[in-house]
This record gives C-alpha cells, sequence and structure tokens, in this order.
C-alpha cells in the first residue's frame, strides 16, 4: 500500500527528528545523487566529466539540490549551481564550493542560463513542497527558459527533481503555470500527494521515495492511498469448503438498452469474471435473450441480490426504465445493501442524499453535470487540473462514494482517505470499458452485501472496494494491452482478462518482494 501525505504533516513529521539532530538533509542529498547515478548509468553515459546544472533555489530542497552536487563533483563531474532568488542554503553551498562546484547568480548573470542549459544533468532544486500556484519571478523564467533549451535539444538532458517538480503543487497535483518536467522525483520521507495525482504525477517521471524515518511521527490517516495486490487480496472473499453460490455474492445487473445492447453483454461478462456467485440481468426485456446466449450462467429470473449495477447503458429518458432504476436504489438503500450506479443514472444523485454504500461512477464529463445539478459547477476543464477536489466535492455533496474514471482512477467517501490508482495503460480509454468496471465492481461488493446490510453503513468499505476494483481493472487492460508501448484493445479483452488479474493479485508474493512494494 502505497501512502501519501500532506506537506504540514510532513513537515511536523520531520520535527523531531531535526530537534534530535538527525542528519536528513545528508541522506537526501546522497539519494538525489544516486539516482543520477543510476540514471547515467542505464543510459550508459560516462561518470567523470559529464556536466550537471543545480537549479538552486531558496529553502531545503535548494539545499539538497547543493549537497548532491557536492557528491557528483567529488564523483568527476562539472557541477554547476544556478542560484535563483535569495536565501541559498549556506551550509550547503559552502559545501559545494568546497569541493570546486562553480556558483553563478542568476539575477547578476541571466545571460549564462544559454550555455548551462547545454549540461547533461539538470537537478531541480527551484522550489519546495511549500508552494502553492503557479511558479512565478525568476523560478518561472528559469524553468520556461531551461523547458524551451530542452526543445531545441538534439538529446534530452537527464532532470531529476527534488521532492516535486518545480511548478507542482505538492498537496493536489494541481499545475497552474510553468513547470519542469523530470524524468525521476526523489521525494524525501514519504510520497507527496501532487506526484501521484494528475495532472502533477504526469510531469514526476519515476517516483523514488527516500525513507527518512518519518512513519512514526506521521498520523494515522494519509491523505492518500494507492492500493496494490496485497491490499486486493486482502479484500477477497475466498470462496472455503461451505461456499456456494449464494454466499460468495449474487449481484444484479439493471443495465444496456436498445440503444446499447452492449453495456447490457459486457457488465455481465465483467460480473462473471469477477467472481460473482450468480448474476442476475434484469434489463429490457429484449436483451435478456441475447445476454443468456452469450452468457448461459446469466439468470433472469427475480430473486435474492446484494449488489445492483444500476444505469450502464440504460436509457434514462424512458419513463419506465428510469423509475425501474430509481425505484431498486430506493429499495437496496433501505435493506443496506451496496449499490453501483453508472452512466445516466448517477443524474438521480442530483437531488437525492445518498448513504456511503452507493457507489458513483462519473467519468468527468457525468461528474460535471452532477456538480452543477448540486450547486457547485466545474467545468471538465477544471475537474481535470484538479480531480482530487472534484470527487471529494462529489462524495460531501451526495453522501455517496464516489469513483471518477479517467486515466487515474480516483476514490473518496464523505469521509476516510482519497484513494488513487494508477497503472492502466492508455489503450484502456475505449467505448465499454465502464461497463466492464461497473460489473467487477458490482461483483466485488456483492461478495460484501450482507456484511455491509448487517453493518448498516458503508464505513469506507466500499470505497476500499472500489479502490481494489479499478486496481484490478487497470491491471487486466495492461495484461490485454500487452507490454512496452501495447496495442490497440477492446472492452471485451478487459473483460476476458480479470480473472488472469484477479488470480495474480490473489497470489502470494515472495517476502521480499512484498518488502519491496511496502
Amino acid at each position: 500500500m502505497l501512502r501519501a501525505y500532506r506537506t504540514g504533516d510532513v513537515r511536523a513529521a520531520e520535527a523531531p527528528l531535526l530537534e534530535a539532530g538527525e542528519p536528513l538533509m545528508a541522506h537526501a542529498a546522497a539519494a538525489v545523487a544516486h539516482a543520477v547515478i543510476r540514471e547515467l548509468r542505464a543510459r550508459k553515459i560516462t561518470i567523470p566529466g559529464t556536466s550537471v546544472l543545480l537549479a538552486v533555489g531558496g529553502g531545503n530542497n535548494g539545499g539538497d539540490a547543493l549537497y548532491a552536487g557536492s557528491h557528483l563533483a567529488q564523483r568527476g563531474m562539472a557541477v554547476t549551481a544556478l542560484l535563483v532568488g535569495s536565501g541559498a542554503h549556506a551550509a550547503g553551498l559552502a559545501a559545494a564550493q568546497r569541493v570546486g562546484v562553480r556558483v553563478v547568480s542568476y539575477s547578476e548573470h541571466p545571460q549564462a542560463l544559454t550555455e548551462l542549459a547545454r549540461a547533461t544533468v539538470w537537478i531541480d532544486g527551484l522550489v519546495g513542497i511549500g508552494i502553492h500556484g503557479g511558479l512565478r519571478g525568476a523560478a518561472a523564467e528559469v524553468v520556461t527558459a531551461l523547458e524551451e533549451a530542452r526543445q531545441a535539444r538534439a538529446i534530452d538532458p537527464v532532470v531529476v527533481a527534488v521532492d516535486v517538480p518545480s511548478g507542482v503543487s505538492a498537496d493536489d497535483g494541481v499545475v497552474a503555470g510553468p513547470i519542469l518536467h523530470a524524468d525521476v522525483t526523489v521525494t524525501m520521507g514519504i510520497a507527496k500527494p501532487g506526484i501521484i495525482l494528475d495532472p502533477g504525477r504526469r510531469f514526476a517521471g519515476r517516483v523514488e521515495v527516500v525513507p527518512l524515518g518519518l512513519e512514526a511521527h506521521l498520523p494515522s490517516e494519509p491523505a492518500l492511498i494507492s492500493l496494490i495486490d496485497a491490499d486486493v487480496a486482502d479484500l477477497w472473499d475466498y470462496p472455503g469448503p461451505d461456499s456456494h453460490k449464494y454466499t460468495r455474492g449474487v449481484v444484479g445487473l439493471m443495465t444496456g438498452s436498445v440503444a446499447y445492447p452492449g453495456a447490457a453483454l459486457l457488465s455481465a461478462s465483467a460480473a462473471l469474471a469477477g467472481g460473482a456467485g450468480m448474476v442476475r440481468f434484469a434489463g429490457p426485456r429484449e436483451l435478456a435473450s441475447i445476454v443468456v446466449q452469450a452468457h448461459p450462467e446469466v439468470v433472469i429470473a427475480p430473486g435474492r441480490v446484494q449488489c445492483w449495477v444500476l444505469g450502464s447503458g440504460i436509457d434514462m429518458e424512458d419513463s419506465t426504465a428510469s423509475a425501474e432504476v430509481a425505484r431498486r436504489l430506493q429499495e437496496s438503500i433501505a435493506d443496506g445493501f451496496p449499490v453501483v450506479v453508472d452512466a445516466g443514472a448517477i443524474a438521480l444523485a442530483g437531488e437525492t442524499d445518498l448513504p456511503s454504500t452507493v457507489v458513483l461512477t462519473p467519468h468527468p464529463g457525468e461528474l460535471s453535470r452532477l456538480l452543477a445539478q448540486r450547486g457547485e459547477p466545474m467545468s471538465r476543464e477544471e475537474i481535470a487540473a484538479n480531480p482530487a477536489k472534484a470527487v471529494r466535492l462529489a462524495a460531501t455533496l451526495t453522501g455517496a462514494t464516489v469513483m471518477l474514471k479517467s486515466s487515474v482512477d480516483l476514490v473518496a467517501a464523505p469521509d476516510g482517505p482519497l484513494y488513487v490508482q494508477s497503472g492502466a495503460p492508455a489503450w484502456r480509454a475505449t467505448a465499454g470499458a465502464g461497463d466492464v468496471q461497473a460489473g467487477l465492481l458490482g461483483a466485488m461488493l456483492a461478495a460484501w452485501g450482507d456484511e455491509l446490510a448487517e453493518l448498516g453503513k458503508g464505513r469506507g468499505i466500499p470505497a476500499r472496494i472500489a479502490a481494489a476494483a479499478a486496481h484490478l481493472h487497470g491491471h487486466a487492460a495492461a495484461l490485454a494491452a500487452g507490454p512496452g508501448v501495447g496495442r490497440p484493445i477492446r472492452a471485451t479483452e478487459i473483460a476476458a482478462r480479470l480473472p488472469d488479474a484477479i488470480g495474480m493479485a490473489l497470489t502470494p508474493a515472495p517476502i521480499e518482494t512484498l518488502e519491496a512494494e511496502e
């Protein structure tokens, strides 16, 4: 499980260690230097003589960059520190100068940046984790000039960011101005939300977390959680010798329409692949025979259901269909069973307060419409710029658990942490993928249906299950697309690889692998 914490929590956790004299900056600087060496070796670039530009701002990130530059200078690299703004870390600057690091002041010699931008390595220590909003002043000028220089180069530099790339808001990933793209971000002590959330993560490259012993001083609840296979396995209700189709969970599907028959087929395929003990189809009658022909395991007779999937492909303009969706939603809420509400049915949450056992699964456009219904309009562009804010706001306004489907899936309940699940290939963005995700989530919630009904409230369980479903859905898409850049895939292929993704998640990993992932 990956946990990320807000900058205020990180600073509070660092304080007792700094008071105790722990050399946190020394550890951080060494990690940055090692990251540079690893990148150069991976690219088969000779270490001695290689040129390095340190972009140094005030504060501790600039100090980390200066000390890292000292390490690299002692390895025979030609290191220049460009001081941007005032207040360079005094001890770090002295250490760099002692080992021959060249120092240039940007305010005194701005023209020097043209020459310095030719360096093979750039270390970004311009701003720290406390910066909010876009870069301004000299820092913005330097970043803009470096990015322009990168575009003009035949070979890109190796760019290593200290803690977060300059221009990314550490707490929410918002990018509001020029930004320095990193190949590697070496983040100190614990991951920061801004390098895991969109859009900030797109500029962070590979993220390396440097352990500094902060864990004991951090709050119990992180700002953000990302589940891994072991967490999915912990949630899974493994069948035993006394299991049968009803104990494994019965999922009901009211999905599909004459206009969108594929939604019924795809949601059924995913629910079956997701481990449901039984799948009942209650969608339009004209689709029932098609669904059963494709999936003879599906039952069309009425009966017990422990989680409904409502809305995928349903024509909500059809008064009969929309009334039936609303009826099943209200009955499930009254009985305490979980519900997945997808596509057009999400509009039902626009005026009705819901419990967290209801999971809404909007894409950005549907989320924008829902927020407008609730009197808190956000455009698709605003949601893309700050998806964490949007999904938390929707959960707070509706009372439901909300899973925002995008290149990175976000899940939020009215309380508790934000879940962020990445790793899916871009090929996953294909028609029907959301129907597959809804069916899978329905199957996983159905296995917990009786327990949730007995609890009488979600208590964070639906959010974690939704995050687990997002993880499996992304993994199945990656398996379908194949290694490397992958290939185009269809939603049916994602559904077909779900059993493989689940099997891999439930297979215990070697102890050393688990330790590495943690």
